[in-house]
């Protein structure tokens, strides 16, 4: 989460300099081509973060006394282009960065120093426990449970779609407490080990052939009373902190990887051939128009966080334009491989490794995870546009 102070004075420029040739020293250092291996690669990504958290160069929007670099906004792009154009891994767990921001604006003292260190040197992973069943998109709705039982909470019923559920080692959940309401009323925010007896995870194989999310059953699960964050029954207006750094912050990152993959996909075209057929240079030219237009809404959405507004109207925007123009990006990439398209990951001659179909397959979920595109298109009517809400009509 971006500090107030950074955005208001900007980062001195000593120490923006000071950074710039710490980060260029650490990049000559440790970045470069991963691992082939997944579990080399994984453990690769975790040692690289652990070692930019105790170098000080992590986080360069949270604020100094929560461990971040504090950086105002043009620096926090500085930083994220130089990491992109160096290939620094991802941090192996970016949920993480869903739960940081909520932790450091609504967390207690004790909580913070347990979780945000860990967090950021990917010495732990989390997951986001918010869907179920029957409340997808409309999360309010919701129906896992925990009663209150001396210093515990009880907490019994499901998660579905919960990504990274088998590899985690933490839950930011959103549990029901109280009886439902309008606003979110009666949900709480809770944190919750993965190891607690009583949790069973299902990985669901997904499209791809991966096991990326899982359903989660809860059962007599026992959680501490400090792991809520915030008020008992407060947690929906918390879970927009959530929500809105998901959509803004948390992707800023993506606005430079999808800048460099735009590149790669016009060098395949040329060097494949492709390029010389007026349809696909037309493609192209719609997805380089698009790429720029998704690198404004992130800096807008990224403004409204640092201005101390709420990020929903803008992040939406972000969300509903990242969301379409992934599935794009991979629909184009796929026409410029022509047969080729068809070979996956496993097959040895699928040029550059098979990454654009896979891509593409990964692409399928991004108009639906985190929100709809169509919940997302309701929330930029209603809450940008002003337009009336057919559902208090109804």
């Amino acid at each position: 989460m971006p500090s107030a102070t950074a955005q208001d004075t900007g980062t001195p420029p000593a120490r923006r300099a000071h950074w710039s040739v710490r980060l260029a020293e650490f990049l000559d250092a440790h970045a470069g081509r991963p691992p082939r291996d997944k579990t080399e690669r994984l453990a690769w990504a975790r040692a690289f973060h652990a070692e930019l958290q105790e170098t000080g160069l992590a986080a360069p929007g949270w604020p100094t006394e929560d461990g971040g670099m504090g950086l105002d906004l043009a620096d926090q792009i500085a930083y994220h282009q130089r990491m992109t154009a160096a290939r620094a891994p991802k941090h192996p767990c970016g949920l993480s960065f869903i739960v940081a921001p909520t932790l450091i604006k609504h967390g207690t003292p004790e909580q913070k120093k347990r979780f945000l260190r860990p967090l950021l040197r990917a010495d732990e992973f989390w997951c986001q426990g918010f869907s179920e069943p029957d409340a997808g998109s409309d999360l309010t709705s919701l129906t896992t449970r925990a009663e209150r039982a001396g210093d515990e909470y009880i907490v019994n019923g499901q998660k579905l779609w919960t990504t990274m559920a088998h590899l985690a080692d933490w839950m930011f959940a959103l549990i029901r407490t109280g009886p439902a309401g309008p606003g979110g009323a009666g949900i709480s925010y809770l944190l919750i080990p993965m190891k607690s007896q009583g949790i069973t995870v299902r990985p669901l194989k997904d499209i791809s052939g991966g096991t990326h999310f899982s359903e989660v059953y809860f059962d007599d699960v026992r959680v501490p009373v400090e792991n809520l964050v915030g008020e008992e029954n407060g947690g929906w207006a918390i879970a927009r902190t959530s929500l809105g750094h998901e959509r803004a912050t948390a992707f800023l990152s993506d606005e430079f990887r999808f800048r460099r993959v735009v590149d790669e996909l016009h060098r395949l075209a040329k060097t494949s051939g492709a390029a010389n057929d007026p349809l696909v240079r037309q493609d192209l030219a719609r997805i380089e128009a698009s790429v720029r237009v998704l690198a404004s809404n992130s800096r807008r959405a990224l403004d409204a966080v640092l201005q101390g507004r709420d990020p929903g109207p803008a992040a939406s925007v972000n969300r509903l334009v990242r969301a379409e123009f992934d599935q794009r990006l991979h629909e184009v990439a796929l026409r410029v491989l022509g047969p080729d398209a068809v070979l996956g990951q496993r097959e040895p001659t699928a040029p550059e490794g098979g990454r654009w179909t896979y891509g593409y397959l990964m692409s399928r979920s991004s108009t639906i995870g985190a929100g709809t595109a169509e919940i997302q298109r309701n929330a930029i009517a209603e809450r940008v546009l002003g337009l009336p809400s057919g559902r208090k009509q109804a």
